[in-house]
């Protein structure tokens, strides 16, 4: 029976040297010279913390952060920012998370939209993953371009294809 995965995997190589790319030019700047200015990847790429002086300080890094991983490929969609707190005196941080693999609620959401639509095929939640099985492969083709149009708001991916 034709199947196929949705998942939601970001590319943590490339996340990696994004966060490299934006330590190095913390670094380099003028306007990051003598602050707390500071960026770190933690937990095996799937945290990012930001350090700064104040609030405007850590846009700026958070700035600079969407930009190396956009120009690197990664979207943007994958981070998910934390709050805002302070540490000691005024310096501020902030952690955004890497989103890996596809929640229960989203994995509901997905199997919702396939129930809702009227093509053939069944959607299971497999861990971090949303198998999609039907009959056709043309039914299966249908479903990821309905899944892509409908979950706008996650940046899904689909593989392991079988026929």
């Amino acid at each position: 029976m034709p199947s196929f995965d949705t998942v939601l995997e970001a590319d943590l190589v490339e996340v990696k040297n994004a966060v490299e790319q934006v330590a190095r030019e913390i670094g380099t700047r003028f306007d990051f010279k003598g602050t707390s200015a500071a960026i770190e990847l933690k937990d095996k790429e799937k945290e990012i913390t930001l350090f700064g002086d104040a609030d405007f300080q850590l846009t700026q890094v958070n700035d600079v952060l969407l930009g190396k991983l956009v120009k690197r490929g990664v979207d943007v969609r994958f981070l998910d920012a934390g709050k805002v707190e302070k540490i000691g005196g005024d310096k501020v941080k902030q952690v955004v998370k890497v989103k890996n693999g596809v929640s229960t609620e989203d994995g509901k959401k997905i199997q919702q939209v396939l129930k809702g639509s009227k093509l053939k095929v069944q959607g299971a939640i497999q861990g971090d993953a949303v198998r999609v099985t039907g009959a056709k492969r043309d039914d299966l083709q249908a479903a990821m371009a309905l899944i892509k149009s409908e979950l706008k708001d996650l940046p899904l991916s689909f593989n392991n294809f079988r026929d």
